[in-house]
């Protein structure tokens, strides 16, 4: 892949704004490559998420507002990830007896197979695609994101 200078063919004011550009585009970039790694298994990173919540949950039943507070990408439409992930079988949802307001999910074991399959293979995806970072280089650049984070 190009450098950054080269792909948005700009003049950066300074190596922070270099950065921060940097991050925005690859933070993109590995979204897109995550999402087409998740086409084959007929689900959005986001669905993949609220599964990956409900099988790591230590009650079988998790509200719609525990999931969304768990989100890497906070959906503005979890009703709606719900639905698609009910269509599809991978989830259970109940509503609360004495507060209807109140969604309940739990992971159907249909789910927690097709999470397997994902393991089985996201694996090779990661190892393949940061096969040329060691550990040291793969801590050193978590500890500046996590540090970029913390300025917000």
């Amino acid at each position: 892949m190009a450098k950054i200078d080269d792909v948005v063919k700009t003049k950066f004011t300074s190596e922070k704004h270099r950065f921060v550009t940097n991050m925005i585009y690859t933070a993109n970039w590995i979204q897109n490559q995550f999402v087409d790694f998740l086409k084959p298994f007929g689900i959005s990173p986001q669905q993949f998420n609220v599964l990956r919540i409900l099988r790591g949950a230590k009650e079988e039943w998790v509200t719609m507002n525990d999931i969304k507070s768990l989100m890497i990408d906070k959906a503005p439409n979890a009703t709606r990830l719900s639905d698609k992930l009910l269509e599809k079988e991978f989830v259970k949802r109940k509503r609360s007896e004495t507060d209807r307001r109140i969604v309940y999910l739990s992971i159907t074991k249909k789910g927690l197979a097709l999470l397997k399959g994902i393991d089985d293979n996201q694996e090779m995806f990661s190892m393949d695609r940061f096969k040329d970072i060691s550990e040291e280089e793969a801590k050193l650049c978590s500890e500046i994101i996590d540090k970029l984070r913390d300025l917000y």
